[in-house]
């Protein structure tokens, strides 16, 4: 799958992964936590800008929070909106300039964003397409890549982010979001063969 915003149900999501819903029973932070790394190693390797929402909604006099995750945007959307809500009008503002793809296996969703003119992936299918890019990563690129634990390509893009307060805040209804500054096709290859340096130490 090519697109370039990946939006993300979140809580839809880790309920229908069965690890992700086994850990929310005992620690709900904890799968989501979990997932967000998921996205950041899938954002890194993909290239294209994740947001993956959450429900906010039942939390009194919630203002909705955007936040920066490694290389991820996440959304705590505010109170009286939902996750599906807010993914749809953010689809409809950027479908009309990008490519646009849902993760929700939520069937009414799913009909709505298709009917927005995005793509749409159900759990099942965002699974498979993480797991077939995890072997992609580790087969291709895992001797060219520097080891690191900042998920490949540590980038979040400042414009994106601003974008997503102003429809948090509906300081932009209607407008398109400007568009996003590029990767660098070699930000992963800063260093020759992708070995660390090891640094010497004083005697």
């Amino acid at each position: 799958m090519t697109c370039e915003y990946l939006l993300v149900d979140g809580y839809n999501i880790i309920h229908a992964w069965p690890e992700l819903k086994e850990l929310a029973a005992v620690n709900l932070d904890a799968a989501r936590t979990s997932l967000q790394d998921i996205l950041c190693n899938y954002q890194g390797y993909k290239k294209c800008n994740v947001i993956v929402v959450f429900d906010g909604y039942k939390v009194k006099n919630n203002p909705g929070t955007v936040i920066q995750y490694h290389n991820i945007h996440v959304v705590f959307t505010k109170e009286a909106e939902t996750a599906d809500q807010y993914i749809e009008k953010v689809t409809q503002q950027m479908n009309r300039q990008y490519s646009v793809a849902v993760a929700t296996s939520d069937k009414l969703e799913q009909v709505i964003i298709l009917g927005k003119g995005a793509m749409r992936l159900s759990a099942r299918d965002l699974k498979k397409e993480i797991k077939e890019t995890s072997v992609e990563i580790k087969t291709v690129h895992l001797d060219t890549v520097p080891s690191q634990k900042n998920w490949l390509f540590d980038h979040v893009d400042a414009d994106l982010f601003e974008y997503l307060e102003d429809i948090r805040l509906n300081r932009r209804e209607g407008e398109k979001p400007s568009k996003p500054s590029s990767f660098p096709s070699d930000r992963a290859a800063g260093t020759s063969k992708g070995k660390k340096k090891k640094k010497r130490k004083k005697s």
